[in-house]
């Protein structure tokens, strides 16, 4: 595979405009390197692999807050932040001799390459997105086959990493599901399912287990209505909870202006302030 990384290299690099080189990156290993040297800093050279795991996940999602907000600079900031925690992971592997940042650039170049035929190799261009997706699950086959995977039977949902967010993962597992062919005819066929799984729910008693387990079955149900519906559930709740924040920021402010403090609002004063609050926004077309 090397060979064909370094030809495809070799012709983008050709090309008008093609990056070179990135001496930022050097220096940021170099510093990297310099903070877990035995005088540099005492809280750099404590971490492991494990003890900065939450700060990988904190970091993406503080990258993907500045996305949402379209927020230039900040965007800038917290992709930085995304790449400080791979390359201390890659340091501290480089310290116990495991593998080094040049490792992991080289293992994702030789990927992209790998997962783009339609691209770099034979393969005919792709006419969109969904053909994409569906060479990558085949050159993804191909690569289990070629480790050794495909003596021990590869299930369907075993490539779905099992931590990520839970609505992402259930649009994840059943897109796969659908693919698979267990799928329903139509979307009112969908919604039939969410009543059955609502009233599963509301047969349960409250406070038990079994009525938690059924409310996860509607939930779950209602992904599969945002799929078929074309809907990516996890932007869509997003989008929801932005709505609310910035609704119940607007409560607030109304509140102090008259007077008043939200805590100190029974029901309907804050329906009334919701109502307004609501009734100042630019509708969604």
């Amino acid at each position: 595979m090397s060979q064909i990384a370094d030809r495809v290299d070799a012709e983008t690099a050709a090309r008008e405009g093609a990056p070179t080189t990135h001496p930022e990156f050097d220096r940021l290993v170099r510093t990297m390197w310099r903070l877990r040297q035995p005088d540099g800093c005492p809280w750099d050279r404590e971490q492991t692999h494990r003890s900065i795991t939450r700060n990988m996940v904190e970091e993406a999602y503080e990258a993907v807050e500045a996305i949402e907000a379209d927020d230039r600079e900040h965007l800038i900031e917290e992709l930085g932040d995304v790449l400080e925690q791979v390359v201390l992971h890659a340091q501290i592997a480089a310290d116990d001799g495991a593998f080094t940042i040049d490792d992991v650039v080289h293992g994702l170049n030789e990927k992209l390459v790998r997962r783009h035929p339609h691209v770099f190799g034979e393969h005919a261009a792709a006419a969109d997105g969904g053909e994409v997706m569906d060479i990558w699950d085949d050159v993804k086959a191909a690569e289990r086959a070629a480790a050794g995977e495909a003596e021990r039977p590869q299930g369907l949902l075993d490539s779905v990493p099992r931590s990520l967010p839970a609505l992402m993962q259930a649009q994840k597992i059943s897109k796969r599901a659908a693919k698979a062919g267990f799928e329903w005819e139509t979307v009112a066929d969908v919604w039939d399912k969410v009543a059955e799984e609502r009233a599963e729910f509301e047969r349960e008693e409250p406070g038990s287990e079994a009525r938690a387990c059924e409310f996860g079955d509607m939930l779950f149900a209602l992904v599969n209505v945002a799929r078929r519906e074309g809907i990516d559930a996890e932007e869509a709740l997003a989008a929801s909870n932005r709505k609310f924040r910035a609704r119940w920021a607007r409560m607030e402010e109304l509140a102090r202006t008259e007077g008043s403090d939200l805590a100190t609002l029974g029901t309907d004063e804050l329906n009334e302030l919701w109502g307004r609050a609501k009734a100042e926004e630019t509708p969604v077309r």
